[in-house]
């Protein structure tokens, strides 16, 4: 178990767009919700913060030893919404705050603590994780966020192939050569709680609109973003009818 001390806050709001309700779906009878803080408190949390607006995804969490942060309906995005929970919480700036996303039901505990751990181990600000790109579909896939690092630290993120391997695929665009450290970026993120507090007063940036990708304006606006491999997969999340369905037979069938 990890000696460095954090803990995770997940955001979750009820009203998901493509999968409303998200939260509370059920997931082998037992709301996502609750699956994902289990994963968690499997990590070694100091604590485990569920930040919600809605009374039902609090009533959800009501037996279980999870502590839930009433917050506003009106935020943005999951880390407006975790930034009044560092608020309200007291937190203090030093303490090192795993975002973990309420739709990652089979988010692999060690990764979790892993996040944690690069975090305590940098003097960023920030931390997050990728795994090596498999194939070379993979990287042409505009849905999969690709990140080029170097010494431990984030360079880009992006949803073009990168880095661009240019005397391989003037050959061909077929499959990936050896050798060029093609990851895709894993959205799980560690915080210092006060760079937590100080990144939603950042304006949002050229790169981070061209691309819809938020992790962008800590670069732009001159931060570091500390970086590595997850020890351990992590499988896709959960945003379609579809999605649930293969999560629910995962857990049914190790139940």
């Amino acid at each position: 178990m990890s000696q460095v001390p954090f803990v995770v806050a997940i955001p979750a709001r009820y009203g998901a767009t493509r999968l409303p309700g998200k939260p509370l779906r059920p997931i082998a009878g037992v709301p996502m919700i609750v699956h994902v803080a289990r994963r968690a408190v499997e990590a070694g949390a100091a604590q485990v913060i569920v930040a919600t607006d809605d009374a039902r995804i609090a009533e959800a969490l009501s037996d279980h030893d999870v502590i839930v942060c009433m917050t506003r309906a009106d935020h943005a995005s999951g880390s407006d919404r975790l930034a009044e929970c560092v608020e309200q919480m007291g937190w203090s700036d030093e303490t090192l705050v795993v975002n973990l996303q309420g739709d990652e039901p089979l988010a692999p505990p060690s990764g979790v603590r892993h996040v944690a751990e690069i975090l305590a181990a940098s003097d960023a600000p920030m931390a997050t994780l990728a795994t090596p790109i498999a194939d070379a579909a993979e990287l042409f896939n505009p849905n999969c966020v690709k990140v080029v690092a170097a010494g431990g630290h984030a360079l880009y993120f992006t949803r073009a192939p990168a880095p661009w391997a240019r005397d391989a695929f003037a050959a061909t665009r077929d499959a990936l050569p050896a050798g060029v450290p093609f990851l895709r970026h894993i959205g799980i993120y560690a915080y210092r709680a006060g760079f937590l507090r100080r990144y939603t007063t950042l304006a949002r940036t050229p790169l981070e609109t061209a691309e819809s990708l938020e992790q962008l304006r800590v670069l732009e606006h001159g931060y570091r973003i500390a970086l590595d491999v997850t020890p351990e997969a992590f499988p896709a999340g959960v945003d379609t009818e579809e999605d649930l369905a293969r999560v629910d037979a995962w857990f049914r069938a190790r139940a």
